[in-house]
């Protein structure tokens, strides 16, 4: 269905005086001080905030372009989110996959079963939650707070940053 635009439309961009800015349905235009018009986004897309900038009207971008690029956006995340493997029904969690993990680590006789499965149940968990195995990434798993380096007053040296048990 398409987006009705009752203030982003084409005359009242013309009329938008050096520094105003128009939006509506996640499309920005701005109106440069040089006269020129840049159309950004800024959409929520699969709980991703998208903020990108489409590009400048003397480019020959239109807010068509910026309407494509949300319909891109959304369609590439509905591909992600269903990308099922043949015979599931829905995309493995991290839950499922560490309890899984453990099962499997008891079965070929794994070691130090009691601290790992004390380590997945207190902080891998709860810090990972219902997120599909697919979005946790040993590049940036976004670390908790915790990890995050504390500066020291004085003359003291900022504390290291403790490693993130993915990374290695």
């Amino acid at each position: 269905m398409a987006l009705k635009f009752s203030k982003l439309t084409r005359p009242a961009m013309r009329t938008l005086s050096p520094g105003k800015k128009l939006m509506e349905h996640g499309i920005q235009f701005q109106r440069l001080a040089n006269g020129d018009g840049r159309f950004t986004v800024n959409v929520m897309v699969d709980g991703q905030r998208i903020h990108r900038v489409i590009g400048k009207e003397s480019d020959g971008v239109t807010r068509k372009q910026a309407e494509e690029f949300i319909q891109q956006a959304r369609t590439d995340a509905r591909k992600g989110r269903l990308n099922l493997p043949q015979g599931r029904k829905v995309v493995l969690g991290f839950g499922q996959a560490a309890e899984d993990y453990v099962v499997k680590l008891e079965k070929e006789g794994g070691k130090n079963l009691k601290e790992k499965k004390r380590q997945i149940k207190q902080h891998l968990i709860p810090f990972f939650k219902s997120k599909s195995l697919s979005k946790v990434s040993t590049l940036n798993p976004n670390p908790c707070p915790r990890s995050q380096p504390s500066t020291l007053s004085g003359s003291r040296k900022r504390a290291k940053r403790q490693e993130w048990p993915l990374e290695r």
